[in-house]
């Protein structure tokens, strides 16, 4: 009579367990996106800057005219009350330097308030000190964010500049175009690395800086850099590495330019993006250990699913790897050393406030270089869909207007007939100059 009663006691046991081990995930994942923890009066205050090591110094970098741009913004929109206030506390502040609470290391940003209506400053700051300290003043009162960024150039040189949380990449290339008077190519790409994972990544056209620098933990050596990027959009100047990848290279290279519109156009013209129809062998990285393991993948719209072992590749036998919606792709850096995985042709997918190993990163290796060049580029296309396409017309939009000799080389395949130059059906082919001590290694040759 005792039996059921024992029986009942250990499903109690299993469900307790059960419960437990997921309370150990939630509690796993919530101290992956933790940020490190902050004092108090710095938490407090919502200004950052990015590539500084305080908010003042980050202020005094900004070009005369930048600054005077912010502070015409912010002094014309300032009330009556505001403006005593300034004039109140400026001659308190003359002696005074930024508070130790507003640094936040190399992973902040400066948050600039945009107050209500339009009546003009009883007293307009002349010096870069008075302007400084308008600007100070009002970091409290954000409304809209903004970023005070160092952007690292490939010569070693940087930029600082100044991003509302509005702003997409484009508008900030735009701005970097200006400001280093370069050719404006389309292979210009804003990057962000991470030296801890040992891992960068692309951001694309349409995305807003702010926000994936928003999550950056405080003192992260997490860098942005300006440089050129061959790959940014290797899918529509030769599409047929991704929707005719299984032909030989040798009939990859016979593609004209005519086909390469006609498959720009089957794939890319419709109302949805198709996405292409990769799948192959890749090594997995098991959690929390130095071993990677063959899995046959493939790839849909909505993520990566996998064949599990003794079931064939129909649809109903795939089990979901990853989704796209919570996750971004990432490059990495000797991985074959740091992890030992199999190759260095390694790439990783994760949820961008995740800035520290964790168990929720998903770690995938290639055999060799074209694979990964698939892999990757054909998930941005399925991940980004018609955005990256929009991005590329803009891209090419603007930079025929600016007439420059590199136009030629990228002209908008669904309205020129210009002759084209030689075709390159390999990343080996495309000139690289990576910037120094840049995380992601060159292609092969490219040293």
């Amino acid at each position: 009579m005792m039996l059921p009663c024992v029986k009942e006691t250990e499903k109690m046991e299993d469900i307790d367990a059960m419960f437990s081990h997921l309370l150990g995930e939630i509690d796993h994942l919530s101290q992956s996106l933790k940020p490190a923890e902050e004092d108090p009066a710095s938490h407090k205050e919502s200004t950052f800057s990015i590539g500084f090591t305080d908010l003042n110094e980050s202020l005094n970098e900004l070009e005369d005219h930048d600054l005077d741009a912010l502070v015409a913004d912010l002094g014309s929109k300032s009330t009556p009350q505001e403006s005593s206030t300034y004039q109140h506390n400026s001659t308190l502040a003359d002696n005074q330097t930024v508070p130790p609470n507003m640094t936040h290391g190399s992973a902040a940003a400066a948050a600039l308030a945009l107050p209500a209506n339009n009546e003009p400053s009883k007293r307009e700051p002349q010096t870069k000190a008075d302007k400084i300290k308008l600007a100070l003043e009002k970091l409290t009162e954000a409304k809209f964010k903004k970023l005070i960024v160092k952007v690292l150039m490939s010569d070693g040189s940087s930029k600082t500049l100044m991003v509302d949380e509005r702003q997409t990449i484009r508008e900030v290339l735009d701005k970097l175009f200006e400001k280093t008077h370069c050719d404006c190519s389309l292979d210009w790409c804003l990057c962000e690395t991470n030296p801890e994972l040992a891992i960068e990544r692309g951001f694309e056209d349409h995305e807003c800086l702010v926000d994936p620098l928003s999550v950056w933990p405080r003192h992260s050596q997490n860098k942005i850099y300006f440089v050129l990027r061959p790959q940014k959009y290797v899918m529509f100047t030769e599409p047929q590495l991704f929707y005719m990848w299984k032909k030989k290279k040798a009939c990859l290279g016979k593609i004209n330019e005519d086909a390469k519109r006609l498959l720009i156009k089957e794939n890319f013209g419709g109302s949805t993006v198709i996405v292409p129809d990769l799948e192959g062998t890749l090594h997995l990285k098991e959690d929390g250990k130095k071993v990677w393991k063959p899995r046959y993948f493939v790839l849909r719209a909505s993520g990566i699913y996998y064949v599990p072992k003794g079931k064939t590749k129909s649809s109903s036998d795939l089990v979901c790897f990853v989704h796209f919606d919570k996750v971004d792709i990432y490059s990495t850096d000797n991985y074959k050393q740091k992890y030992r995985a199999p190759t260095n042709f390694c790439f990783m997918l994760k949820h961008p406030c995740i800035q520290k190993e964790s168990h929720y990163i998903k770690f995938l290796c290639c055999d060799d270089e074209r694979t990964l060049l698939l892999w990757v580029n054909s998930i941005r296309i399925a991940k980004y869909g018609t955005f990256l396409y929009e991005n590329y017309q803009a891209a090419v939009t603007r930079m025929s207007r600016r007439q420059t000799p590199q136009f030629a080389a990228y002209r908008d395949v669904s309205t020129t007939h210009n002759p084209s130059p030689p075709m390159m059906t390999n990343v080996e082919d495309y000139p690289y100059e990576p910037p120094p001590d840049f995380i992601p290694p060159p292609p092969p040759g490219h040293a």
